[in-house]
Parts: C-alpha cells; sequence; structure tokens
C-alpha cells in the first residue's frame, strides 16, 4: 500500500472517532461559536496523480457562561424601618420615598421648575366654577407582583384571566378609601376639606357602620377605565399641586381586600411603579427591584436598576459605611462635620429640602395648656445660635411656620417673636413661675439619634439659661420616629403623652394651607398639639377657599401672627429651616425632589467608576 492511502485510512479512522465521541458525548449547554477547522490531505487519484483537497470540520467549543453584569444598584441605609408602604396611610418621608418608588401617582413633579407634569393621567380638564377636574388616563400601566423567592415579576390577572392594568375605578378606590376614617390616615383630613363627601364620611359618627350612600356620595367617579372625574367643595386654587400626592394614587382593590393589612409585605404586595418589592426584613433591610413590565417611557431618566437599603443605628454608622465607599450617599454626624468639610468638599452637595423643624407643645397638658408658657419656651431658644454651633450652619433660623418658595409664606423674618430672653422671662412669670420657681418636671421626647440628642440637650441649656430651669425639670427622652409618631399621636391621653418633642414638616405642595391648614388646622385628625378650635382656624378656612391670591397672601400672613406672634397662641415652637450637608460620592447623580419622595428612577450611577471604588 502507497504511502498516500495510507494517510487516507488514517485520515478516515481519525473522522471515524471523531463522529463517535461525538454521538457519545452530551451535547455542550452553551456553544459560545461555531470555528472551521481546515484540514489539509494528499489524495491519490487515477493515473497515481496526487491532487490536495481542502476539507472544512466543524467543532463546537464548549465554554462557561459569561456571567450577566451588576445591575446598576444604589446602596443607601436608613436609621428606620418603614412605618407603611401603604398609600393612604403613609405620613412620613421614609415611607413617601419608598411609595414614590413602588406607585405612580395621578400627576407627578418636575425636578427642575417643580411644575405639574403628566404621570398616569396624560391631561386633565378644570370646570369654569373650579369645582370639577377631569383628568385623563393612559391604559398601559400593569399592576405586577414580584415573587421574592423566584425573582419573577408577573403581570396580575383578574378572575376571568384578563391582565389586570390601572384604571380610572382603582384611583376612585385609592381616593374613597382615603376618606374612610377606620384607616387612621393622617393625610385624610388634608384631602378631605376639599373633595366633596369626604369630610362626611371622615367625621361619621359610627365608623364601623358608615351607611353605603354616604360612601357613594364621595365626589369622585370613573366614566369610563380612561377618565377619573373628581369634585371639589370649593374652587381650590392649589388643588392641581396636590394631585402628584400619595394619598391619592391607585391601589388594588383584590390585593387589599385579599391580605389586609399584610398586603404590603413581600409576595403580597401588588404594585404599578417603576420597582417592584423584593425584599422587606423589617428593621434590617429592604430591596426594591426595576418593573420589567413598566411601560418604557415611564422608566425615568435615571439608569439605577436596584435598590439596597441596610437599617443602620445611627448617622455615624450610615457615615462610615460611605467613607468605606459602601454607600453613595450619607448624612454627615455633627462630629464629623468640619473634618469632612476639609477632607471631602468636592463630595458635598447642600440640600435645601424646605423642612421646617419645631418643638411640639401638647396643649391640653399643664403647663403647656397655658399659652404663657409655650411662648416662654419658644422665646427662650437662640436660634441663630443653635443653627451656628449644633446645626454648624446647616439651616436658617426660623420664627413662624411656612419657609420661602412656598405660596402664601411671609418673609421669615417679618412675622413671629423668635428668641427674645426678657419676653420670654416675662411670660414664665406671668404664668406664675418665676425664675422656673415651682415649674414642674416636663418631659421632651426627640427621635433617636445623636445630632437629636445635641439638640434637645441643646434647648435644656437654654433654658436653664434664660428662664432658670434646672436641666433636671426637662426629663429627655429618645425613641424612633415610628415610636415617636405613635406617642404623640392626637389620640394619645394626655397622662401617657409627652409635654414636648421634637418633629418636623417637609412641604406636600406648594402651597401655605399645607402647612397652617394641614398641620395647625383644629379640625385634622392628627392634631398632636391638641388645639381648641378658635378665630384663627375660622380664618384658616377662609383663606383656602378664598380665590383672590393677593387676599390669601395678606390672610396667611395674619395667621402665621395669630400663632407665633408676641399675644400668638403658640401651638409649637419653629426653630429652624433644614439645609442639609449631605456626603455624596461623585459617581452619584441624584436631583432632589423638594415635594413628594424621592425620584429614584430619575438617578444616575456611573458604574464604572463606582466599581473601581469598590475595588471589582
Amino acid at each position: 500500500m502507497s504511502r498516500n492511502k495510507w494517510i487516507i485510512l488514517v485520515l478516515v479512522l481519525v473522522l471515524g472517532v471523531v463522529a463517535l465521541s461525538a454521538c457519545s458525548q452530551p451535547t455542550p449547554e452553551v456553544v459560545e461559536k461555531v470555528v472551521e477547522k481546515t484540514v489539509v490531505v494528499t489524495q491519490v487519484v487515477e493515473k497515481e496523480v496526487e491532487k490536495t483537497v481542502v476539507v472544512t470540520e466543524v467543532v463546537e467549543k464548549e465554554v462557561t457562561p459569561t456571567p450577566p453584569p451588576e445591575p446598576v444598584t444604589l446602596r443607601a441605609y436608613s436609621t428606620t424601618d418603614i412605618p407603611s408602604l401603604d398609600p393612604q396611610i403613609a405620613e412620613d418621608v421614609v415611607s413617601i420615598n419608598a411609595i414614590e418608588t413602588l406607585f405612580v401617582h395621578l400627576t407627578n413633579y418636575d425636578l427642575e421648575t417643580a411644575e405639574i407634569v403628566p404621570e398616569t393621567a396624560t391631561s386633565w380638564d378644570i370646570s369654569d366654577d373650579g369645582l370639577t377636574y377631569t383628568f385623563h388616563l393612559r391604559t398601559d400601566i400593569p399592576w405586577v407582583k414580584h415573587n421574592p423567592v423566584t425573582g419573577e415579576t408577573t403581570q396580575e390577572m383578574d378572575d376571568d384571566g384578563n391582565p389586570r392594568f390601572v384604571t380610572a375605578n382603582d384611583f376612585v378606590y385609592g381616593i374613597k378609601r382615603a376618606c374612610d376614617p377606620n384607616l387612621g390616615s393622617y393625610y385624610s383630613s388634608v384631602i378631605a376639606p376639599l373633595i366633596v363627601g369626604c369630610n362626611e364620611v371622615l367625621g361619621a359618627e359610627d365608623p364601623d357602620n358608615i351607611p353605603q350612600e354616604l360612601i357613594d356620595a364621595i365626589g369622585v367617579e370613573a366614566p369610563d377605565d380612561a377618565t377619573l372625574v373628581i369634585h371639589l367643595n370649593f374652587p381650590a386654587s392649589y388643588f392641581m399641586s396636590m394631585t402628584p400626592m400619595w394619598t391619592l394614587a391607585a391601589v388594588p382593590q383584590w390585593a387589599i381586600e385579599a391580605n389586609g393589612e399584610k398586603w404590603i409585605e413581600a409576595g403580597n404586595i401588588v404594585t404599578d411603579g417603576r420597582f417592584v418589592l423584593n425584599e422587606w426584613v423589617h428593621g434590617v433591610r429592604r430591596t426594591f427591584l426595576r418593573n420589567p413590565l413598566m411601560p418604557k417611557d415611564m422608566y425615568g431618566s435615571g439608569n439605577i436598576e436596584k435598590i439596597v437599603t441596610n437599617v443602620v443605628p445611627d448617622t455615624s454608622t450610615g457615615y462610615a459605611l460611605w467613607l468605606n465607599n459602601e454607600v453613595e450617599s450619607s448624612g454627615i454626624p455633627d462630629a464629623e462635620l468640619q473634618g469632612h468639610l476639609e477632607k471631602y468638599k468636592d463630595e458635598t452637595i447642600q440640600v435645601p429640602d424646605l423642612a421646617v423643624f419645631y418643638f411640639g407643645f401638647r396643649e391640653t397638658k399643664a403647663p403647656f395648656d397655658d399659652p404663657r408658657v409655650r411662648r416662654a419656651f419658644s422665646a427662650a431658644f437662640d436660634r441663630e445660635k443653635f443653627v451656628q454651633e449644633v446645626r454648624q450652619g446647616q439651616g436658617l433660623p426660623m420664627k413662624h411656620f411656612a419657609p420661602p418658595g412656598i405660596f402664601g409664606a411671609p418673609p421669615i423674618d417679618e412675622v413671629g417673636v423668635g428668641f427674645d430672653p426678657e419676653f420670654a422671662q416675662q411670660q414664665l412669670a406671668d404664668a406664675g413661675y418665676p425664675n422656673c420657681e415651682g415649674f414642674p418636671t416636663v418631659t421632651l421626647l426627640g427621635y433617636s439619634g445623636q445630632s437629636t440628642l445635641n439638640w434637645i440637650e441643646f434647648a435644656q441649656q437654654q433654658w436653664q439659661e434664660h428662664l432658670g430651669c434646672s436641666p433636671d425639670v426637662i426629663q429627655i427622652e429618645q425613641q424612633s420616629f415610628r415610636e415617636l409618631l405613635g406617642a404623640t399621636a392626637a389620640d394619645v391621653p394626655d397622662e401617657e403623652a409627652p409635654h414636648m418633642w421634637t418633629l418636623g414638616w417637609g412641604p406636600d405642595y406648594p402651597d401655605e394651607n399645607n402647612w397652617v391648614g394641614d398641620v395647625l388646622w383644629c379640625d385634622n385628625p392628627g392634631n398632636r398639639m391638641k388645639r381648641t378650635c378658635n378665630e384663627i382656624d375660622d380664618m384658616i378656612v377662609k383663606a383656602r377657599e378664598e380665590t383672590d391670591p393677593d387676599k390669601r397672601i395678606e390672610m396667611y400672613r395674619q395667621i402665621e401672627e395669630d400663632f407665633f406672634g408676641k399675644d400668638g397662641e403658640m401651638p409649637f415652637a419653629p426653630l429652624y429651616l433644614r439645609i442639609a450637608f449631605v456626603a455624596q460620592h461623585s459617581w452619584l447623580t441624584a436631583p432632589r425632589a423638594l415635594f413628594g419622595g424621592e425620584q429614584f428612577y430619575n438617578w444616575t450611577i456611573d458604574q464604572a467608576a463606582q466599581m473601581a471604588a469598590m475595588g471589582k
């Protein structure tokens, strides 16, 4: 046999082995690419003429699959658990931020201009008399449920197997639900005065047996799936600025009725927002993931796909995480502020969130049932010194309630008493406690955290210096924010409630009614100060119903003076407008929201820079 014939035989045997091997081995799970291998064979043909033949052999290459890229992740911390994910119940910034992430609302705020922009409603009409608002809704926003175990997000189906989309009836249900006194919602009192029939249901004598006709009379209706009509009691010029509020959001009736209070838990909750709830370990951690079923044009301008928030004991712990590049942004502990600004000036921003902080007084609990005592404790607090020394410049002193930028708010230096120690001493003496002699022991409740402790200890020193009250007279306590809200609720008996407490109010919409009307009006169910109605409340009602903007401005100026002037009722002591320094890494772009919840879906992370800082 010639050499060339041996070559042919060997080639046949090799190809046969390859074929047998291919049959006996399992098919590779992942084929990265097809490789063409060229084999040159010398072949014998007739007359012993040698001819070169090119044979192409196809070989499958099995490779390890490339891992998917890590999702763009916003890593955050919180010093408190989420009090509630229920849009009709939420009343605090932690809850409202989470709800903004999980639910869409009727309208939204433009972060740059604060103008009302479409969200579920694409357009709206207002009747000539200002009493009827008709909203035209998009009908392609799905209701979804996320399975934390499988990681799947699926669209909800109705009993007939049809996919559920957000409709006008879901808004009708949510708004009527907000009028239910059994819900215990603070913000029910915010919307109830405006919407026809809502106040009647909210103030029902027998909340357990509200007649159906009373509920049916609430002024909200859905002529069809894409049309929502809301009827007002009076032509409130500020109503459109309220429509992005979470209290007016659509909610899934079937999920609420099936799960009761547990409907907001991970695995139960049905949402319609840009993110879904993947995990909620109470008091430990919560995780949100991008909703893959959301219409793409509603995703927002940001690129964040995952939000992980861990609960930590205090800001100092969170700041340590920031220093270690484990979170994107952080508050800065008072003790660290100066050194931080010297070292990390380029990674520090100022956030003026328009939140005004104050000491609340229980007006029905002695000795703060006497307005002279309340005035004394307010006027004995040096706001300027507090902002400079304790807040280290992070704020502006306030001696009335509504801040600049809010329609109807008076200039911050023209209304109210502010710091006046002589006036404070005289007021306390007139109340029967000269130099604080005979003054009873009182409680001051602050929310937990070192910064709040610094605040209330400063107050102790101020009242000792300017009123003569020993620090032993002012007993300091601290609780979590959620516990403090519960301890100061209007329905807590006086004997169980603190005499004073720390609290703040951030704007929900840019109108003075959101301040004096939604916080201080005596008929609010959330009337923590337990105010008794008087002529100031009559003016609050007139001011919100007035259509002339100039008259409204003048009325609100008078209301603020009646509350915080030298003869004012002083239901609480306004102290400062917060302007916080925030440590923020350069790879995060985070346009902040002045009203409502933070729009995380409009935040952006430079993931390459983030990963590099993490050593990845």
